[in-house]
This record gives structure tokens, sequence and C-alpha cells, in this order.
């Protein structure tokens, strides 16, 4: 499966299956396509069985904190397409691989990129971005293989999205920026919609 090239990806970490349609709904109104369940989340299966089942294809829909081939298959059971993991594991790359899915390992320097690149992954998650910066970026851009998507994930606020694009980012993974638990469907979509807005463009 190709890289689809999600600008924003919305990481519900600790949501309730009750609670999942109704949230996943809001990201998608506010121009939000793409959302990652961590499977460490109270029923993680659950929830992405049930975004899939209420919004079918007009979501791209992952599974995060994904740590083992186990997992993979398990995500993919439950209709998950998109494999995020924290780290660059060379199994967890090939078993999503393997699967169809896409691949999103997490990596914070070359050599975890390349290793990554080498094992099949579609594109990489710079983690946790608060430890890096755009210069961190842009010099890692400018080694790695010509159109490489690489998303900064960790403390990214709407503010910051303009510098991180200029220095190459082609996405990026929102999480407690966004979602937290106890945050209401409402309160997503209005933070949804001021990051979409600091994205700046339709692309």
């Amino acid at each position: 499966m190709p890289w689809p090239r999600p600008r924003l990806i919305a990481i519900l970490r600790g949501i309730e299956p009750g609670d999942a349609v109704e949230v996943a709904g809001a990201l998608l109104d506010a121009d939000v396509t793409c959302v990652e369940v961590t499977l460490n989340s109270p029923a993680p299966l659950d929830s992405i069985a049930a975004i899939r089942a209420a919004f079918g294809d007009r979501l791209i829909l992952g599974a995060g904190t994904v740590l083992t081939p186990a997992e993979v298959s398990d995500a993919a059971g439950a209709g998950a397409e998109l494999i995020v993991s924290p780290n660059a594991d060379p199994d967890v790359i090939a078993a999503a691989k393997a699967a169809g899915l896409i691949s999103l390992p997490g990596v914070f320097t070359p050599t975890e990129a390349f290793a990554a690149l080498a094992a099949g992954a579609d594109a990489l998650k710079l983690f946790p971005a608060e430890a890096a910066s755009p210069v961190v970026l842009k010099a890692l851009s400018a080694v790695l293989p010509a159109g490489t998507a690489v998303l900064p994930v960790g403390g990214i606020q709407p503010a910051d999205l303009a510098a991180w694009r200029a220095a190459g980012a082609a996405g990026f993974g929102i999480g407690s920026a966004l979602y937290q638990p106890g945050r209401t469907p409402e309160e997503v979509r209005h933070r949804a919609r001021r990051f979409v807005e600091a994205w700046g463009d339709p692309a």
C-alpha cells in the first residue's frame, strides 16, 4: 500500500471505544482524514473496528504504539491500514509490509532512518520531535533519499507547523494538543481546525 501522504495524523491515545466514533467524526468534520488509535489505549482494537465500521474508507485508519508482529496482525484484523511505532523494529516493519499495510516507524538518527527505509518503511516518524528541531530535520532530509516523507511527532503546536514544513516536514502526528481523555468532540474539532488552518494550504 503506498504512502497516502496525510498532512495531519490525529493520535488518539487513551480513547475509550465508546468515544472513538464521535471523536473521529469530529476530526473528519475538521478535515483531518488520518486517525491513529494507540494500542496502549483501553480496548484499542474495539475502537479501531468501530471507527472503520462508521467511516469506511473516508479515514486513513492507523494503529499506534505497535511493538510486535503479533500486534500488527491484530491491528490489521481490526481494520487498521497504517502501522505506527515509536521505534524502528525491522520485524514490525516487515510484518506490516507482508500484510499489505503502511509502515511508519519512529526514528531519531540518520542510522535509524536509513535502517528503517532498508527494512521497507513507507515513511518516517521523527520522534520525539521535542528533542529535535527544524534544523535537525533539514539536515536529515538533506541525506535521505529524495521523496522520503518525514513526519515530526511529539509536542507539535499549530504555531510550529510553518517552521517544520519549511525544513521539509511532509506532515505531522498530533497527540495531546488535539486529544486527551475527557476532551469533548467539540473541543477536539476546534483544536483540529486550528491545526488545519495553520497548515496554510489544501495540500
